[in-house]
């Protein structure tokens, strides 16, 4: 239960989170844009890319962040969402790492211009954020559905449209909402004024003198007599003072002259058509800038062009366009802040900003025909932010609701009608299966074997085993419980186990009776230090010394001649996972080792499946995952010894098994205990394992 709340609450915080930080990414593009080429700029790559792979990246990546939030809202695809929402946090926190210490950008634009954070605050988000992923992906199933599966592809679909649609829109006009210092509505000079009694910025400086020839560092507090020699100084800014919203604003003439209180103090309207880059600007649409430029020689109203490019580009701009109108400089940055279209089109009265358009949506011949006190375009832009909400929750919120409102009444409906029948079924099928799970098992012995694999000197060794056996005979275990030590260890333990709780395994032996094989340590020399158990074909031996299905057949015959029990290991590699291969490897690997056996010989076997891409990796195979190998080991098994002995059989799940996740394991009907490595070194671990039996 705390574990599915803990979920869920995880699953809101990222959701939420991926979600806004996708919306102010997708209405501002080309803001993505700009940063992109930001952090390109601080590798050394700028201008490696073309700006259109760049805007593309820019959208996409937005509307990725976007979509994995809202399937991590709605719970659709969940094990695939959680995966992708974890690689992706966990690239993202390296890079915000990165920036911590080599500080190449102040902000990471995680969340474009809406919020602003430093680089230390945006790498602490995205450490909560991973450390939710994490639990999300661990646990994705906890996630409770808002859409049932049959009706997720029709979210899927209207949320990825909707969002490049959207991106789309902004691309080609403005973006929708305008979180930036210059929006409609600001005063731009007020927007750069200092409130009286602002923290100013603060700084230190340090005086390097000489005397008698040893250099020492001084400050103003400490600054020495004059007999110390002047070398240098150096001043260091030690803390920032108030920074107004617009910092960086400033006109200038192509001749240097500064006319940014002239144009800004001017009573009535000013329009300005803003040009970052007038080598990749839009000269598409130069014929309205020409009929509104026209129209303000007639009316008498100021129209600059202000841009950050040279004389070249802007010669090259008059050529093509015809343009007539005057240039003035700005920096290139704030050009690109204060419109996002190259050239956009603003319109500010009395200093305080009335308008913006796009190129592509600039005034046309019909908007120009008159006073412009009296035209639309010369009065305030009548949008506003919650307008521009409650469309956005007409067109996307709304239907979202509509369906999760619609598919959870059905679902309703369907549970009400089968609840009744439910009910009346429900104690006898619980019964039952509980009846069949207890046959099954109190037919077949449940084991947790230890594997101490290259671990623990003799001595170690010891003390691991007195305390593995006081454990168990102080509480006695409701399984079979082994450990299986290096060959050096295995006479000296056995003196101190009490092997009615706790039996001794070896972890390999010889393929070879007797004889001249320096190294070797035979199944009778095995026997004969009381051990009962060997393990064979663990995949350690087969991937490092090569052990051949021949080579593991002779030495099953060798242990059980000797009269020691097999635990026979047995499992696939992630590659042969992923290629849907894991039923035949196990297949083939019993059937080269074991299958030769007599069915009383069989007896004496214990199958150990051992998914490989889960050995010491941290990995584990889903208790799902590990009872379909298991029920499939045992089929096969049926198919050539019976059903019966099918059923006798020992098969034990090996890989990372942990107490944390072997009650689940061994929850399952096929799992009949467990293979344990790294968890067998810790006796509290490894009786853990062994009370998630009881």
């Amino acid at each position: 239960m705390l574990t599915t709340i803990l979920v869920n609450i995880a699953r809101f915080i990222v959701g939420l989170t991926f979600i806004f930080s996708g919306y102010v990414k997708a209405i501002d593009p080309l803001g993505t844009l700009y940063k992109m080429q930001d952090y390109l700029e601080a590798i050394g790559l700028a201008g490696a890319l073309p700006d259109y792979l760049l805007i593309s990246a820019a959208v996409l990546l937005a509307g990725l962040e976007f979509c994995m939030g809202i399937f991590m809202v709605f719970a659709i695809h969940r094990r695939m969402t959680s995966k992708i929402i974890l690689a992706f946090m966990a690239v993202m926190t390296l890079i915000t790492l990165w920036l911590v210490i080599a500080n190449p950008v102040k902000d990471c634009g995680c969340f474009g211009d809406a919020i602003h954070l430093t680089n230390t605050e945006s790498l602490l988000k995205n450490i909560v954020l991973t450390a939710c992923a994490v639990l999300l992906w661990r646990k994705p199933l906890c996630m409770y559905r808002f859409i049932s599966k049959p009706n997720q592809w029709i979210a899927v679909n209207y949320t990825i449209i909707f969002i490049l649609v959207t991106s789309t829109y902004c691309l080609y006009k403005l973006p929708v909402f305008d979180f930036r210092p210059y929006h409609v509505g600001v005063n731009i000079k007020k927007g750069m004024e200092i409130p009286p009694g602002a923290p100013q910025p603060q700084f230190e400086t340090t005086f390097i003198l000489e005397k008698n020839g040893v250099k020492k560092e001084f400050t103003l507090d400490n600054y020495p007599d004059s007999t110390w020699k002047f070398i240098d100084s150096k001043t260091v800014q030690t803390a920032e003072g108030y920074v107004p919203p617009i910092h960086d604003f400033s006109i200038q003439s192509r001749a240097g002259d500064d006319l940014t209180d002239s144009i800004l103090d001017r009573r009535g309207y000013t329009f300005l058509l803003i040009a970052p880059d007038l080598s990749t600007a839009d000269d598409g649409n130069f014929g309205a800038i020409d009929q509104l430029y026209e129209y303000c020689i007639d009316r008498h109203i100021p129209f600059y062009c202000l841009t950050a490019s040279g004389d070249k580009d802007i010669k090259h701009w008059e050529d093509i366009t015809g343009a007539e109108y005057p240039f003035l400089l700005t920096d290139g940055t704030t050009l690109k802040t204060m419109i996002r279209s190259n050239p956009g089109l603003m319109l500010i009265k009395n200093g305080t900003i009335l308008r913006k358009w796009s190129h592509n949506d600039l005034p046309d011949a019909a908007d120009l025909h008159g006073d412009i006190n009296k035209l639309p375009i010369g009065q305030p832009d009548g949008h506003t932010a919650a307008g521009t909400m409650a469309k956005v929750a007409i067109w996307f919120i709304l239907p979202l609701f509509l369906l999760t409102l619609a598919d959870r009444l059905w679902a309703w409906t369907k549970w009400l009608k089968a609840w009744q029948k439910e009910k009346e079924n429900q104690i006898q099928q619980q019964l039952f299966n509980l009846l069949l799970i207890e046959r099954k098992r109190k037919m077949r012995k449940k084991i947790v074997a230890g594997n101490w694999k290259m671990n623990e000197n003799l001595q170690e060794g010891i003390a691991l085993a007195k305390e593995i056996n006081e454990a168990c005979a102080a509480d006695k275990p409701n399984c079979g419980v082994i450990v299986c030590t290096p060959f050096i260890h295995l006479a000296k333990v056995a003196e101190v186990l009490d092997q009615n709780f706790v039996a001794l395994g070896a972890e390999n032996c010889a393929d070879k009776e007797k004889g001249a094989y320096t190294g070797e340590v035979s199944a009778a020399m095995v026997k004969s230090t009381g051990a009962q158990y060997v393990i064979l074909g663990h995949s350690e031996r087969r991937q490092y010394y090569h052990e051949t299905a021949e080579i593991l057949k002779e030495k099953v015959q060798l242990a059980l001649a000797n009269g020691l029990k097999v635990i026979f290991c047995c499992g696939e590699t992630l590659e042969e996972r992923e290629a849907n291969k894991q039923n035949e490897v196990v297949k083939a690997e019993l059937d080269g080792s074991v299958f030769n056996l007599s069915a009383e010989e069989w007896k004496n076997i214990v199958l150990a499946y051992e998914p490989i891409w889960a050995i010491g990796t941290g990995k584990t195979a889903t208790s799902d995952q590990a009872e379909e190998m298991l029920a499939y080991i045992r089929s096969i098994v049926a198919e050539k010894y019976g059903k019966e002995a099918a059923e006798d059989t020992t098969i034990l799940y090996g890989g990372s098994c942990k107490p944390g996740n072997a009650k689940e394991l061994f929850a399952k009907p096929d799992i009949d205990g467990g293979l344990i490595g790294g968890a067998s070194l810790k006796c509290a671990d490894f009786k853990a394992i062994i009370d998630a039996w009881k």
